[in-house]
């Protein structure tokens, strides 16, 4: 069995009290890695290797941490195979899409190497007499804390910012999946970051989140993850006032109007929230499509449920591997049962795969209502419901009655229905004709439970900095 250490001031090593803990591979419910695991004692180490680190690196040129950044993004692309490899193996992510999220690892690092050039503060207009400006200025240490579904990716969305911001950093991966956490620290360090700029501690959340929350050299926390461990940080944070990123939950609508491009909307929502095993905040898992169009749209939807492929991650023609543990199955499988309960249909779907591993057919529920479990609730796996509305109004009012605002998608072939309905609908991301969330230079992030601050562009970066205002009197 393979092994991997702590990355700590630049270098790989031992867990203080020694402990390990094993990382199963989910398409063969067997453990392939062993990881040191972290504790408090580690990330006040960790912590302190930042604070030592994060002077120098703060006052180097932007154009030299750019350099470094540039440098991680062309080892990222000499490494990109050997990284898609060991993120589908760690979370049962299908190749192809391991690879395209590599990938864009190496894109997200190039981004700020370029953004960061020419960030920086204002000059502003004072009475005369007097000149005034701002600046940009890193926050020192940060603490990331990442989830298991998108471990590589998120975790670079987070880590490029900062660094470019000038910051140090300690990353808390999940504990299922640290393996693509740690040899991106390492790509990084072999890409001229100083020792300490980027440590790694991965851990459990109630003993290394936890410290790195409540450990006072930490001024800033950026964490994805659930609503719930969300609130728990935010309540923590307080304590001491550190700034708090948080992407949290979301059970994304996608509204289908009779005048869309069924086949292409259909074959579109089975991406949206089958895709990684439906493990996705962004998952359009709510499919609410307009009455005229139900049976036909529905068809479609189920065929394309049928034909997704689902198997072993590392084929290239797999579509969707298996969730990331048993209890996340059994997880799935139980909003499925909870909608047959409450008189929804299964049109398709929810078979557990006859082979090691933690398989599942995507599921497909029709005749779901607004009040049911499964509408209501983030299920996290691979399993949509679909609803009927009459007109545009109730459209916006379905798409809203969420407790989350994530994501969403609107299909229509009618610009200002679109342009509408964009403006109406309460997340921080919408796409119209299209299920994509994520673009590097935009911002991404959510309203309401589903989080506050912003992921990607330039608002990332400035989440990373603290303004000061500078005044000069230059009266004579």
């Amino acid at each position: 069995m393979e092994a991997a250490g702590l990355f700590i001031d630049g270098a790989q090593r031992a867990a203080a009290s020694g402990a390990t803990h094993p990382v199963d591979d989910p398409s063969t419910g067997q453990p392939w890695l062993e990881v040191a695991l972290g504790e408090a004692d580690d990330v006040d180490a960790a912590v302190g290797a930042a604070t030592r680190a994060a002077k120098e690196w703060s006052r180097r040129p932007a154009p030299e941490r750019a350099a470094a950044l540039r440098a991680a993004a062309a080892l990222a692309r000499e490494r990109h195979e050997h990284l898609a490899r060991t993120e589908s193996r760690d979370v049962g992510k299908p190749i192809a899409d391991a690879r395209v999220e590599m990938a864009s690892v190496a894109d997200v690092f190039d981004f700020y190497a370029g953004v960061v050039r020419g960030f920086g503060g204002e000059t502003l207009s004072v009475p005369a007499g007097g000149f005034d400006y701002t600046l940009r200025q890193p926050v020192g240490v940060v603490g990331l804390i990442t989830p298991w579904n998108f471990p590589g990716l998120i975790a670079t969305w987070k880590l490029a910012p900062a660094l470019a911001a000038g910051n140090a950093v300690v990353l808390k991966p999940a504990l299922l999946t640290p393996t693509s956490a740690l040899e991106i620290a390492t790509i990084l360090h072999d890409a001229g970051v100083p020792p300490g700029v980027v440590n790694v501690v991965p851990g459990r959340g109630g003993t290394v989140g936890e410290a790195i929350v409540g450990h006072d050299g930490v001024r800033k926390i950026a964490f994805t993850g659930s609503t719930a461990v969300g609130v728990g940080i935010q309540e923590r944070a307080a304590a001491s006032l550190k700034r708090v990123t948080l992407e949290l939950g979301g059970k994304s609508p996608n509204v289908i109007f009779a005048d869309a491009d069924l086949e292409v909307a259909a074959t579109a929502a089975v991406a949206a929230v089958f895709g990684n095993a439906g493990q996705d905040c962004c998952a359009r898992s709510r499919i609410i499509v307009e009455d005229s169009v139900h049976d036909v749209f529905v068809e479609a939807l189920v065929a394309a449920s049928e034909d997704f492929r689902v198997g072993d991650p590392s084929d290239a023609d797999t579509q969707m591997g298996p969730l990331i543990t048993d209890d996340q199955r059994q997880t799935a499988l139980d909003y499925l049962a909870s909608a047959r309960d409450e008189g929804a249909t299964v049109a398709c779907g929810g078979q557990v795969l006859d082979r090691p591993g933690w398989f599942m057919r995507p599921a497909v529920v029709d005749d779901a209502t607004p009040e049911m479990t499964a509408v209501r609730e983030e299920i996290f796996g691979p399993v949509v419901t679909v609803l009927t509305f009459g007109d545009e109004a109730e459209a916006v009012a379905m798409a809203n009655d969420t407790p989350y605002g994530l994501s969403a998608s609107v299909w229509t072939n009618d610009l200002g229905r679109a342009h509408c309905m964009a403006r109406d609908i309460e997340a921080g991301v919408v796409s119209v004709n299209s299920n994509s969330s994520v673009h590097t230079g935009a911002p991404f992030g959510g309203w309401k439970q589903s989080g506050y601050g912003r992921e990607l562009g330039v608002e990332s970066l400035r989440a990373y900095t603290e303004v000061k205002n500078v005044y000069v009197d230059i009266a004579r």
